[in-house]
């Protein structure tokens, strides 16, 4: 693939867009790593414990607890705040599993949650993260998560791929308001917003806080069957970049069309 030029006939740096990227924003879930799907993870985490569920239950229960987790994590921007959001969520899955998890108490309520919620990074994202930073370009990883967001990028190997992580519980705001990613430029080390990409999976948090930042977005749609964001809003406007995985951003940034 020819290498980007400027008029001048000098080597071009990475762009997608008339200013050159300087950083690159990039969500977690769905965009960074996906989260297995929990239910059949559950079953055996309760089966381990001599307690029978089906995988139809499972699934109910670990529903209710993601939508609890998804209302409340927000406030689990502190050690306290995550182990008080945790317990109440390891209790919304044992009301949802009902009399099969009665004996259950805190704890292995608790213990057989988080034994069912196993992250993963995708497999292209390594390699992608290592060109991107070997092109010169700061990546910060800017996610509506909690406290525990740099611990799942440490597990699944990507802690040591990124210059810096902004997580919305910690900061006390959340995309789509952009003041999230404007923080992220400032770890990125000020980069102005002209000269800025941010990478997520939805539209509604991510493609609309990015230009409400006057950050261009990079959507992804990816076709796996693992836990991803809820995204009603699933519109592009005209002239914006979907893409279906992180390889077509390192192509997209780094040897953008029409680069002679």
């Amino acid at each position: 693939m020819a290498e980007p030029m400027e008029a001048d006939g000098t080597r071009a740096g990475p762009r997608i867009g008339p200013v050159p990227v300087r950083a690159v924003l990039l969500d977690a879930l769905g965009t960074l790593v996906g989260l297995q799907p929990p239910a059949p993870h559950l079953v055996a985490a309760l089966a381990a414990r001599g307690i029978a569920v089906s995988e139809r239950r499972a699934h109910a229960a670990m529903a209710a607890e993601m939508a609890h987790y998804r209302a409340q994590h927000h406030r689990a921007g502190t050690p306290d705040g995550l182990a008080a959001v945790r317990a109440q969520c390891a209790q919304v899955l044992g009301d949802g599993l009902g009399a099969p998890a009665v004996g259950l108490d805190a704890g292995a309520r608790l213990e057989v949650l988080l034994a069912s919620l196993r992250f993963f990074a995708y497999p292209e994202v390594p390699g992608v993260l290592t060109s991107l930073r070997a092109a010169g370009l700061r990546l910060v990883v800017c996610s509506n998560w909690d406290l525990s967001l740099p611990e799942v990028l440490a597990a699944t190997g990507l802690a040591g791929l990124v210059d810096g992580v902004v997580v919305s519980a910690v900061e006390g705001v959340a995309k789509p308001d952009p003041e999230l990613m404007r923080r992220a430029l400032r770890v990125a080390g000020d980069v102005d917003p002209a000269a800025a990409v941010h990478v997520g999976d939805s539209m509604a948090a991510d493609v609309r806080g990015a230009r409400a930042a006057g950050i261009r977005a990079v959507l992804v749609r990816r076709s796996g069957h693992e836990v991803r964001s809820e995204d009603p809003d699933r519109e592009l406007a005209p002239g914006g970049h979907i893409i279906g995985d992180l390889g077509e951003l390192r192509d997209l940034v780094l040897y953008p069309r029409g680069s002679r």
